[in-house]
C-alpha cells in the first residue's frame, strides 16, 4: 500500500491548473540544502540538528529564514553568510540534486495547464530544475517569493501563479510537502495534495491538506483523473 487518504471520499474535482511547490515535489533538494544549512550554523555556534532544520526552516523564504537565525542567536547571521550559503549550498545541489522520482513522467502526463510557485529564489529554482532536466517543463511558468510581498504560509504566491496563468483560484490543485506550503495553498482557496516523501503526513493534514499521499507515481485519483492514460 502506498499510503493514499482522502479526507472528503472519492469526490472529483474540476481542475484548469496545477501549481507545483519545487524543493522536495519537483527537485530532492530538501536534505541537500539543510545539510549545508546545518553545517554552516553549527560552525555559527548554532547548535540545530538535521531533524531540527526540516522542523524550523524548511517551506520558509529566505527572509524568513534570517529571522529564524536572528531569534536563535539573539543577532542576524554575520555580513556574507546567506550569500556563503546560497553558494555553497548550489554546489551541493548541482552535483547531488535529482528529480523527484517519478515527476517527470507526471508533468509529462498532464493533459491541462501546470506551473511551479516556490518560497526559493529564481536562481535556485532554475539550478535544481536544469540540473534534473526539469527546466524545459516549467519554462515560463516559474513563480517565486520575490514576485509577491509575503511569503508562505501567506497565499501570495499561489494567487500571483493562478493569475498568471489565467485561472481562478478554486479551479487550481497545489502540489506541496510543507506545512508552511499547505497552508498557503488552503489560505489561497485552492485544493491542496500534500506530498509526504519526507513530512510526516500527520503534519500536512494538520496544516490542512484535502488529501495526502506519499509517492508521486501514487497521485490520488482527484488528481491522476487529469493525465493522459488515465481511467475514465
Amino acid at each position: 500500500m502506498l499510503g493514499i487518504k482522502n479526507r472528503i471520499g472519492e469526490t472529483l474535482k474540476r481542475f484548469d491548473l496545477v501549481i507545483f511547490d519545487c524543493d522536495g515535489v519537483l527537485v530532492d533538494s530538501e536534505m541537500i540544502t539543510n545539510r549545508v544549512f546545518c553545517d554552516m550554523l553549527n560552525e555559527l555556534g548554532v547548535e540545530v540538528t538535521l531533524e531540527e532544520m526540516f522542523d524550523r526552516f524548511v517551506g520558509h523564504s529566505m527572509a524568513q529564514c534570517v529571522e529564524i537565525i536572528r531569534a536563535l542567536r539573539g543577532a542576524p547571521p554575520p555580513e556574507g553568510f546567506i550569500p556563503q550559503l546560497r553558494q555553497r549550498a548550489g554546489a551541493a545541489l548541482q552535483a547531488e540534486v535529482e528529480a523527484v522520482p517519478c515527476v517527470s513522467e507526471v508533468v509529462d502526463r498532464l493533459h491541462i495547464p501546470y506551473c511551479v510557485a516556490s518560497s526559493g529564489e529564481p536562481a535556485k529554482i532554475r539550478l535544481t530544475l536544469g540540473t534534473t532536466g526539469l527546466l524545459d517543463r516549467f519554462e515560463g511558468k516559474i513563480f517565486s517569493v520575490v514576485d509577491v510581498e509575503k511569503p508562505k504560509p501567506a497565499p501570495d504566491v499561489f494567487l500571483h501563479a493562478a493569475a498568471r496563468m489565467g485561472v481562478e483560484p478554486q479551479a487550481c490543485a497545489v502540489i506541496e510537502d510543507t506545512p508552511t506550503g499547505v497552508k498557503a495553498g488552503v489560505a489561497a482557496g485552492m485544493y491542496v495534495y500534500g506530498f509526504a516523501a519526507h513530512t510526516p503526513a500527520r503534519r500536512l493534514w494538520e496544516a490542512g491538506a484535502h488529501e495526502v499521499f506519499s509517492h508521486m507515481a501514487a497521485l490520488p485519483s482527484s488528481l491522476a483523473v487529469y493525465c493522459r492514460g488515465a481511467a475514465a
